[in-house]
């Protein structure tokens, strides 16, 4: 059970589901703050309790915890901080009841966080990736390395640093090719503020699997932590290149911007909709009328050949394109076509009659076009199931046009 994914945020629930470890993410205050009548922060059980959690201590934390939330049943961060030690404590438990108690325990506790007006990234995250029996995924396959992650991941939980990297690498030897042994030998070294060796750590898990976002988001927090902001900013940034599909990669890049006091880049952008079909195969091309602009304004025409390409695409060029996929799906090469024909119209128009206010989305899409990062745009923010599919082929050829859309046009530059 991958222990630090939870708490920094999960891996991805279909690979694997987390426990965790205690970063300094985990450790700083939920987004809801409770009232000074919902708590006592002078009472000496709650700073008890805290200062287990902080010096993670998780299996001594759960019942000073435990007695917080009794005597301060809406306290929100106790709420919280309890969910977060049950979790870090079930990874201790060899009993499968034991564990699946804990994280029952764990969900609840993080449902009343929220109810109570926690909204921050941690627990939406382990909401998210928590199933109501408790379930979760073990390392454990009946091998030598497996049995060694559990026995790392039971240390990392009681804060036993050296027994953790002992058995982390343990794993990495009898598995060399094992991504979360390298990430959890640097996270370890990151609870232990070695962050030089951390990142170390997290580059060699960058080597064995290059298109996971962990080990960058993780390395970008060892170096946040240095104060070496612009460095960091590369790491999300690669993260998120690594694979943007899921919450976790956006949470490290939120995570900087909030750090630094920044917002991410606003993109004007206004997509028209796309072409609706009914079971008989009819289509319809749907035609916002705010979209037709004023009688000289250029948008108008442009926007109305975006679901016109698109209907074709349906229609006829899927099918050509993509022989060896028999039903249809909305693709990057359509959704690049749309866009790459409402931009010829658009620069068609104004270099007869420029506008004087030209729409903002289609002067953007423009500029994307000629630096040829019509793909990244949509393959990084509007992708659906479909436009994914094309995700890890466009990567393994294009990571750097990927990184530069992300640089130029999403998050802002380091102070």
């Amino acid at each position: 059970m991958p222990s630090r994914l939870f708490v920094r945020g999960v891996l991805i629930v279909t690979i694997c589901l987390g426990v965790c470890g205690l970063r300094a993410w985990a450790q700083s205050s939920s987004s809801a703050t409770p009232k000074p009548a919902d708590t006592d922060r002078n009472d000496p059980d709650r700073q008890q309790a805290f200062e287990a959690f902080e010096q993670h201590k998780m299996p001594e934390a759960v019942p000073l915890l435990e007695k917080v939330v009794a005597k301060y049943p809406r306290d929100v961060v106790a709420h919280e901080r309890l969910g977060v030690a049950l979790l870090s404590r079930s990874a201790t438990y060899t009993d499968p009841e034991k564990r699946n108690a804990d994280r029952i325990q764990a969900r609840n506790e993080l449902l009343r966080a929220r109810a109570l007006g926690d909204n921050s990234d941690l627990c939406n995250t382990l909401l998210a990736a928590i199933p109501e029996d408790g379930r979760d995924a073990s390392f454990s396959d009946g091998t030598e390395a497996g049995d060694a992650m559990n026995r790392g991941e039971a240390a990392f939980a009681k804060g036993n640093w050296d027994e953790a990297i002992k058995e982390y690498s343990r794993a990495l030897q009898l598995d060399p090719k094992n991504y979360l042994a390298a990430v959890n030998i640097g996270d370890t070294y990151f609870n232990q503020k070695q962050m030089d060796k951390a990142g170390e750590w997290f580059a060699a898990a960058v080597k064995i699997d290059p298109d996971q976002e962990i080990a960058y988001r993780y390395w970008g927090d060892a170096l946040m932590a240095q104060g070496k902001m612009k460095e960091a900013r590369t790491k999300f940034i690669e993260g998120f290149v690594a694979y943007p599909y899921r919450q976790t990669s956006w949470n490290g890049l939120h995570s900087w911007t909030t750090r630094n006091h920044l917002e991410f880049k606003e993109i004007p952008i206004q997509l028209p909709a796309g072409p609706t079909f009914n079971d008989k195969g009819n289509t319809t091309i749907n035609i916002d009328a705010s979209t037709l602009g004023k009688k000289n304004d250029s948008a108008g025409p442009a926007w109305i050949m975006y679901p016109m390409e698109r209907t074709l695409w349906r229609n006829e060029k899927f099918a050509k394109e993509y022989p060896q996929e028999k039903t249809y799906r909305h693709s990057v090469k359509e959704e690049v076509a749309a866009l790459s024909l409402a931009v010829n119209v658009f620069q068609e128009l104004q270099a007869k009659k420029k506008d004087k206010s030209p729409d903002p989305g289609l002067t953007l899409l423009s500029q994307f076009k000629s630096e040829g990062l019509l793909e990244s745009y949509v393959l990084l923010l509007k992708p659906d199931q479909g436009v994914a599919q094309d995700y890890p082929g466009y990567r393994a050829a294009h990571r750097e046009k990927l990184m530069e859309f992300m640089d130029k046009y999403v998050v802002p530059p380091a102070p």
